[in-house]
């Protein structure tokens, strides 16, 4: 069938472009993710919603086709934290395996996924596998203490061709927001998601919404979902269409900064080893990150 007609709604540029149903979304996603498109429509579609941007409804539809068709982490009720990591390390160090790893030592399962999008910046799996733990192909089951990171392309091959579409345009697409908002699990599980600029805080919230995810959200650290560890931003949970927020910004800079690594993965796996065995302190605003997940997934 084919996405032309889409294409056609959705660009016809900034004012003219309509936007789609939930039920028309999930259809143009589920035919991207099946790999059913050529690389003209592929990047027709990108670019087209890169000039139009996405509802709400589109994002849900979009999502309800990639819930559909991910090779899904099996939970079978364990407690279940969620890291999309996607941006990784440009001026400041990839925390991100920090705050997997201190959720695992307090029982949690975490379910880090990712891809490597930006070829110049350290990405949490480069510090990951530094620390032992390397890319599971394939899925294992969550379990409790432990954590796992997935390749996107693990997840869902479309998908993985869908993000890879930047490296070729040098634009963001909806794949980009999609991997912050799923739920890669077959059951219940916190997604830990995060933006970079305050409209994208309007649009995920919108679409946590809409959907009844369970989702914490955060201004993360460089479009990581791990707080910034020289203040503590704000944080909102989401839950069967509930907003509730949990955490306020903090104003003003700390007393003390944390004295942080080069974002040399080495280096950063190093510090986050030393912070685990308590040689260095947790980052205060990481902490707080770490008590409001657990609050979410242990009650």
């Amino acid at each position: 069938m084919g996405i032309s007609h889409y294409i056609k709604d959705i660009g016809r540029g900034k004012d003219g472009a309509r936007a789609l149903g939930r039920a028309q979304a999930a259809d143009l996603m589920g035919q991207i993710l099946d790999q059913q498109v050529s690389d003209l429509e592929l990047g027709a579609f990108c670019i087209a919603m890169r000039i139009k941007g996405e509802t709400p409804e589109e994002m849900a539809g979009f999502l309800d086709a990639t819930h559909a068709r991910l090779n899904k982490v099996h939970t079978d009720q364990t407690p279940t934290v969620v890291l999309p990591s996607y941006n990784g390390a440009r001026k400041l160090p990839v925390l991100t395996p920090l705050l997997a790893l201190l959720l695992a030592r307090e029982g949690v399962a975490v379910v880090v996924h990712g891809a490597a999008t930006e070829d110049k910046r350290v990405s949490s799996q480069a510090v990951l596998a530094h620390l032992g733990v390397n890319a599971a192909n394939p899925v294992s089951p969550a379990a409790a203490g432990q954590v796992q990171f997935i390749l996107t392309g693990v997840l869902n091959a479309g998908l993985d061709r869908l993000l890879a579409v930047r490296r070729v345009v040098g634009l963001r697409n909806p794949g980009h927001s999609l991997v912050k908002l799923m739920n890669p699990c077959d059951g219940p599980a916190l997604v830990v998601s995060s933006y970079t600029h305050p409209e994208y805080l309007l649009s995920m919230s919108a679409t946590f919404a809409l959907t009844g995810q369970h989702a914490l959200l955060l201004r993360g650290t460089e479009g990581e979902p791990v707080a910034d560890a020289r203040r503590t931003p704000a944080m909102d949970v989401f839950k069967n269409g509930q907003t509730v927020r949990v955490q306020d910004q903090r104003e003003g800079s700390l007393v003390q900064v944390p004295e942080l690594p080069t974002t040399d993965a080495a280096a950063t796996a190093t510090y986050t080893e030393h912070v685990l065995q308590g040689l260095l302190p947790v980052p205060e605003a990481i902490a707080q990150q770490v008590q409001h997940i657990l609050r979410e997934v242990k009650t």
